[in-house]
């Protein structure tokens, strides 16, 4: 723990003045795609694109800087010049995972305990034995019952071990009440019933952004985190232009949460934000849909011989991150690539 703060101290400045700590991620989405905008090669590749032109005049640019102004403005630019922003490896800015699978429920858990754990090795729904930095704030004066998880994966309420921590998690299809929720959160309630995701395990980002939203206008929570979902479940479809869609769509979302934030005399001037990713994924055509390390292509069947190095990149992640407590240093260049276990080290001194 120590050399996580001694080298997050860099990032921080730790002036005290927030409050309130909100957390962002977007299930894997690319640094490629984050820093660089839209991909030309598949962009405009019809294997992974249903309509290249229109997709093209929504995000497509002659530069780079054009293409990441159209996919993600608020992240890339807002963030970027207010805060810091981590993984741009073009500038020399590298930050990675070090658990050993490289997908999901692995990154989640290294990100939100502070440590990777090898036996952390499926998606599979099972209550995570390790303790998230959530459940240990929710412990300590000021905190407790002010902290809530709002999740697209239904798999959240395990990952935050929702039974061991007591903590209010609202993911999947779960229905979010205890409280006085809106109309606009009771239709969403009865809508999550009668709508077909296209998805068994998750429902849409459209359905979960709202149900936190409000929360945070109701409940006023000092701490929250929200989970996106939508561009890890397009892209393994190998459905580019929407997980494109989805996106930008995020940072739209982003972007607003900011203004609500500063509109609230709670969190306006007092709240941190974070946005980070689980995981990477591939960089080429061939792999881009697919994110796995050489370890863990080999529990599947033919997995070493479809991709015998494993999905080279599934291990690249990024962050940005905004608010008092942090540094405006821009694209933070690296020596050494900053680690996915020092997120909850970050977030716990935040």
């Amino acid at each position: 723990m120590r050399y996580l703060i001694l080298s997050l101290l860099l990032v921080c400045s730790f002036a005290n003045a927030a409050e309130n700590l909100v957390i962002v991620t977007i299930d894997g989405m690319r640094w490629q795609d984050v820093f660089r905008g839209a991909d030309d090669s598949l962009m405009k590749n019809k294997k992974f694109n249903h309509d290249t032109a229109e997709t093209e005049k929504l995000f497509g640019g002659k530069t780079r800087a054009e293409r990441r102004q159209k996919l993600m403005p608020f992240v890339t630019h807002t963030m970027q010049n207010e805060g810091v922003i981590i993984g741009d490896r073009d500038a020399g800015s590298q930050m990675t995972v070090t658990n050993p699978w490289w997908f999901s429920y692995p990154g989640y858990n290294e990100m939100l305990t502070g440590q990777a754990d090898p036996k952390v090795d499926s998606n599979d729904k099972i209550p995570n034995k390790n303790v998230t930095f959530f459940e240990w704030l929710n412990k300590n004066k000021g905190f407790q019952n002010n902290i809530a998880v709002f999740g697209s994966w239904d798999a959240f309420p395990y990952i935050i071990n929702r039974q061991r921590s007591g903590l209010r998690v609202n993911a999947g299809f779960e229905a979010s009440e205890g409280y006085n929720a809106s109309e606009e959160v009771k239709v969403i309630n009865k809508l999550e019933k009668k709508l077909v995701s296209p998805w068994p395990s998750e429902r849409m980002d459209s359905m979960t952004f709202p149900l936190a939203k409000d929360y945070l206008l109701k409940q006023k929570p000092r701490v929250l985190y929200i989970a996106f979902g939508d561009t890890d479940e397009f892209a393994h479809e190998g459905n580019y232009d929407n997980y494109l869609r989805a996106a930008h769509q995020a940072d739209s979302d982003i972007a607003e949460l900011w203004r609500t934030l500063q509109s609230m005399p709670q969190y306006a001037g007092k709240t941190d934000l974070i946005v980070t990713v689980d995981h990477g994924r591939g960089r080429t055509a061939k792999d881009w849909r697919h994110h796995a390390s050489l370890k863990a292509v080999g529990i599947y069947p033919n997995g070493k011989k479809m991709f015998p190095n494993g999905i080279p990149g599934s291990n690249e992640i990024w962050l940005a991150a905004m608010g008092p407590d942090v540094k405006k240093l821009g694209v933070l260049k690296t020596q050494k690539p900053y680690e996915q276990n020092q997120v909850a080290a970050t977030a716990l001194m935040l």
